[in-house]
């Protein structure tokens, strides 16, 4: 089962879009995705019918967009007017995407500075997963063509499990291998003295979790389990198994089908693309 089937990149023809697209070129090749480049422009009003010039200067920068590294991919590129996150959001509906890659704005205290306002309310209201990376505006390094190494950070809730599953699925794809890590800040405690009396029932209590949700997702990834700060814990357990790519759940202590606090950090702070599930 090919699970990328579309692949939905919106653009704003910014050197962030440039970067998250070239992400998508081994994917598409592997999976013989089919791509459309959506471009959405802010309606300016009733004059955007009658600004002949603007929309074919638009769409002449949408015909140009990668066309050379795009020319060998089954490519649609489609121009649409209105609030930029909800078109996204309903052309992905619409089309059935299976994933959605957007670039990040960098970071910031805020979300709208962190991800960006259009990427932020993406991420809240797509049914399907989300592709995001803060840190790759350069694009792909030559050894993500064939990633090898999918971690999936999880906890012990449905959206979790869901995770899990679709990071499985992906993991199978790709013959890469599956690792699940899971942070525990109970970890980390004020004082070694509290450590000693408390790791191991704290490690059994997460092993446990940890468990039960790979029986219900069944999968058999190996397990990390870590201290610390979720957001920096996850990105540095990234960095250390030297994953390709690191999926998350969506909707963890917030309201369905939205992102928790957590989910925020960990896109801000890792160095690899990050998809929300």
């Amino acid at each position: 089962m090919a699970i990328f089937s579309k692949i939905l990149i919106p653009i704003d023809f910014s050197e962030r879009c440039l970067g998250a697209a070239r992400f998508a070129i081994p994917l598409a090749e592997r999976f013989h995705s089919e791509i459309t480049l959506l471009h959405v422009a802010p309606a300016p009003g009733a004059d955007w019918n009658l600004n002949a010039e603007r929309e074919e200067r638009v769409k002449k920068q949408l015909r140009d967009f990668l066309c050379a590294a795009f020319a060998h991919l089954d490519v649609k590129r489609v121009l649409r007017t209105g609030p930029p996150a909800q078109e996204i959001v309903a052309y992905a509906r619409e089309g059935h995407s299976d994933l959605i890659m957007m670039p990040t704005r960098g970071y910031g205290a805020f979300r709208q500075l962190l991800l960006g306002s259009v990427t932020a309310k993406v991420l809240h209201d797509a049914d399907c997963p989300v592709w995001t990376g803060a840190h790759l505006a350069k694009g792909p390094r030559a050894e993500w063509i064939n990633p090898t190494t999918i971690l999936c950070a999880a906890d012990a809730d449905p959206g979790s499990e869901k995770a899990l599953v679709w990071a499985s699925q992906l993991a199978a794809e790709l013959d890469a291998a599956l690792l699940l890590v899971h942070i525990d800040p109970q970890l980390e405690p004020a004082n070694e003295e509290d450590l000693a009396k408390y790791e191991h029932k704290i490690l059994a209590d997460a092993n446990r979790r940890m468990e039960e949700l790979q029986r219900a997702a069944r999968t058999r990834a190996q397990v990390f389990i870590e201290p610390g700060n979720i957001p920096r814990a996850v990105s540095a357990a990234a960095d250390h198994l030297d994953a390709d790519l690191l999926v998350v759940g969506r909707g963890s202590g917030t309201a369905p089908g939205r992102l928790g606090l957590n989910t925020y950090g960990i896109i801000r702070e890792s160095r690899c693309p990050v998809v929300s599930v």
